[in-house]
């Protein structure tokens, strides 16, 4: 049957082939013409938690009215750790990105059952780049040497090769993907193709191969083990923060032979990018996610020296400094009211409002140990992960206050958590670095 399949083709009279082709031709021109270099998906900050720290300021506060009554509806492993906090689509769907011994390593549940969506195989470092996540479920995140996405179902829509692995991932103003390497490599990438959009850049400067003909590429995961405490062998430790409305973006940078890390101003304007300040101002490096005001005029960052200092974020001049008494980490909540609420393992709860040439203390509450970053919501509202007994739980406490609202156990949790994530319906979503994920729902 297939011998005489071929053999009918080969005798069709040459006039049929011919009209064939040209209507291939025209189907293929037809089908092209159909295209648009329109993106009118969505990016950015909206209900879900599209962003490690919910949107590219990493404010760290969602718009939805946050629950004052919680319960809990699933948890379940991941099989694997987790290092970044979960990020949740407009629909509910929840990403992660993880190391299993199977080698899958991102990850999607679905929200109203926890029943995994997909899991896909990608490098092992892939568990420490954070996911980004736009308005119809697309999935953006890094791995050993490149830029991924997945669509909602899992499958890869681009790889796109970078030196490093990218521990920052946030959607541009234009969107468009920012991506940084902990090894320095700047990208803007066009979401639908992968394709670069502007020349790439280079934070440690570009290598000397004339200088060094037997220079070797460093291997992909190098320094990443540093990343988690802001030390010196990871340049690059924090997920960045940007302006979308100027292109202006801010990166923690520790520079190797450098004394302490610097906090860098660029922008990504007029088809380039480049460095507009930099401010050598983080003692013994930094593993805070800067933040900025809801102005786009300040922005925040601690340092491994225990302070939180707010830098103006125009030209790099130092605001002022608030020393903690704790090492601040992961990220920094700022709420559009201006009230600053710093994560950190070692610290507790506390709340801060800038007074333009300080901080003063709003409230704080020392018994509360912070086990996850704080994130805030409409309607006064707030959660974070504590230290309550061995374990922990998921407090929700009034933002204006401080005062307890309501306290639900991570059943079995134990350790510290990645951060907190509010869905579009008010859930909320917990995951601790040995990697169970836990889902809280509006009662």
């Amino acid at each position: 049957m297939r011998t005489g399949s071929v053999r009918a083709v080969a005798t069709q009279p040459r006039s049929r082939v011919r009209a064939a082709a040209a209507l291939a031709a025209l189907g293929a021109l037809a089908l092209t013409s159909c295209g648009t270099d329109v993106d009118d998906i969505a990016v950015g900050p909206g209900k879900g938690w599209p962003a490690a720290h919910h949107d590219g300021r990493n404010s760290g506060v969602s718009p939805v009215t946050g629950a004052r009554s919680l319960t809990l509806s699933w948890s379940r492993p991941a099989a694997g750790p987790i290092e970044r906090p979960v990020t949740i689509g407009a629909e509910g769907q929840l990403f992660l990105t993880t190391r299993t011994a199977n080698g899958c390593a991102i990850l999607s549940f679905q929200m109203p059952t926890g029943r995994k969506r997909f899991c896909d195989v990608l490098g092992p470092n892939a568990i420490s780049s954070p996911t980004a996540v736009d308005g119809v479920s697309n999935v953006y995140a890094g791995d050993d040497g490149a830029v991924n996405s997945f669509n909602y179902l899992g499958q890869p829509r681009w790889r796109t090769p970078v030196a490093g692995v990218p521990v920052s991932v946030q959607f541009t103003g234009d969107s468009r993907l920012l991506t940084i390497t902990q090894s320095g490599q700047v990208d803007v990438l066009d979401r639908q193709t992968g394709l670069r959009t502007v020349p790439t850049v280079q934070l440690l400067g570009e290598p000397d191969f004339l200088g060094n003909p037997d220079l070797t590429r460093p291997a992909s995961g190098q320094g990443l083990d540093d990343c988690g405490t802001g030390g010196p062998q990871c340049p690059i430790a924090n997920i960045s923060a940007i302006d979308g409305s100027t292109g202006r973006f801010y990166v923690t940078v520790w520079q190797p032979g450098a004394p302490s890390a610097a906090l860098i101003a660029l922008r990504y304007a007029d088809n380039r990018i480049q460095q507009e300040w930099r401010a050598e101002i983080l003692t013994e490096g930094s593993a805070t996610g800067p933040a900025l005001s809801a102005d786009g005029g300040t922005v925040y960052v601690g340092d491994n020296s225990e302070r939180l200092i707010a830098v103006d974020a125009a030209d790099g001049r130092t605001k002022w400094v608030r020393p903690l008494g704790f090492t601040p980490s992961g990220g920094i909540s700022v709420s559009g009211d201006g009230l600053i609420i710093p994560a950190g393992d070692e610290g507790y709860l506390l709340a801060l409002r800038d007074t333009g040439d300080s901080a003063e203390i709003a409230w704080e509450r020392k018994d509360l140990a912070l086990r996850g970053a704080p994130v805030q919501t409409a309607g006064d509202t707030g959660y974070t992960a504590a230290a309550i007994g061995d374990g922990l739980n998921l407090i929700t406490f009034d933002t204006g206050t401080g005062a307890t609202i309501d306290s639900d156990v991570l059943p079995g949790a134990k350790g510290t958590t990645t951060g907190t994530s509010v869905g579009p319906k008010g859930e909320v979503v917990v995951a601790t670095r040995i990697g169970e994920v836990f889902v809280f729902q509006p009662e």
